[in-house]
């Protein structure tokens, strides 16, 4: 039985200013949610956003005030061992709240998992591979700092695919930021650019075939998510892969996105999507569609890093790798012991459910009272 859940909201400070075309973030507010059974078991979700309102409808206050007044009490008393009939509730009860939705299907899926004494990837069709190519975003703004930083990521062997985030200043000048970053690198790294849906579709055309020329390899949401007729148009008339990312809300836009050719790749985020299984079910449109697919992040602590690192791992094609990145962007660590970045690469927990344990005393410390 479902006994009790928790949201918790910690403010954490990043270890440098992470500029987007919408926000510049120098803390993230990770939003934790506890699943409390009657068993003795309890699970672990997360509903961490980007840039408070800024990025999307959901807030970290009102993901908590959301949970603990409407979500919570419809699922308190439930089986806790039935989590898709929980689930099922909640969807057809409570419009919209995605990532409230999403932080609560991990909890229950990773309480289920621990009680069957296996990995949260296994709920989920199990995992096809141990470990995930991460992706470094290079979000300083600053060309000679951004050189530097991705140089060292080299050095240390953890990242060697880099994403810029632009849309914030003129397309020129973000066009020569990007292309003096990709010639100081080289053509052994890929660099990638998120626009965050600040371009004109006029604008994304120049940009585009700049960029393109230039050897970037990926334009992320490059104009408005609801202007899907441009970003079949773009994906049309370029050979550089266009990327959805703000346009995917899950299934039934990654349905209308395939249907109108609009993106050769998914950027696929599990609280974005509403919930791992839907996340899921958005990847299987794009593989049924010949659509590539990219782990997406929301900038989350170890717990939602964790949870899509369980989902992505069970993509029989991941063929643009993940940017699973966020803990690494935090000065601190909410989990025990942290996940594990080696060899240009993420590890998979391995443990029951999401393979990780929260550290209380420093979650405590860092918790909003």
């Amino acid at each position: 039985m479902i006994q009790n859940i928790e949201v918790m909201l910690a403010d954490v400070p990043t270890i440098r200013p992470h500029k987007l075309s919408v926000a510049t973030m120098n803390m993230q507010t990770l939003v934790l949610v506890r699943v409390v059974c009657a068993d003795g078991f309890e699970g672990w979700g997360e509903a961490t956003t980007i840039g408070g309102l800024n990025y999307g409808e959901e807030s970290p206050e009102s993901i908590k005030v959301n949970i603990d007044t409407h979500i919570a009490p419809l699922l308190i008393g439930m089986d806790a061992r039935q989590v898709a009939k929980a689930m099922a509730k909640i969807r057809k009860i409570i419009q919209g709240n995605r990532f409230a939705k999403c932080a609560i299907e991990t909890a229950l899926l990773d309480a289920q998992a621990r009680r069957l004494g296996v990995p949260l990837s296994e709920l989920l069709g199990g995992r096809v591979r141990d470990a995930l190519p991460v992706a470094w975003t290079l979000a300083s703004g600053d060309t000679a700092k951004d050189i530097a930083e991705a140089e060292l990521m080299l050095e240390k062997r953890r990242h060697r695919i880099f994403k810029l985030k632009i849309g914030a200043r003129p397309v020129a000048d973000d066009v020569a930021h990007v292309l003096a970053i990709k010639k100081a690198l080289g053509d052994a790294v890929s660099v990638r650019v998120d626009v965050n849906q600040a371009w004109s579709e006029l604008e994304a055309m120049r940009g585009i075939a700049e960029l393109e020329a230039g050897g970037v390899d990926l334009i992320e949401q490059p104009v408005r998510a609801e202007n899907v007729a441009a970003m079949a148009r773009l994906a049309q008339r370029f050979a550089v892969s266009i990327m959805a990312d703000e346009a995917l809300h899950g299934p039934q836009d990654a349905l209308a996105i395939a249907n109108a050719s609009a993106a050769d790749v998914f950027a696929v985020k599990i609280t974005q999507s509403g919930g791992l299984l839907p996340a899921a079910q958005v990847a299987t449109v794009a593989q049924l569609s010949g659509i590539g697919l990219y782990g997406g992040t929301m900038l989350e602590g170890g717990v939602g890093t964790a949870a899509s690192a369980h989902l992505f791992s069970t993509f029989t094609d991941l063929s643009a790798g993940t940017e699973l990145f966020g803990p690494l962007l935090l000065t601190e660590e909410v989990l025990r012991t942290p996940l594990v970045y080696k060899d240009f690469m993420l590890q998979v927990p391995s443990g029951p459910g999401l393979g990780v344990d929260i550290d209380m005393e420093k979650l405590a410390r860092l918790r909003r009272q």
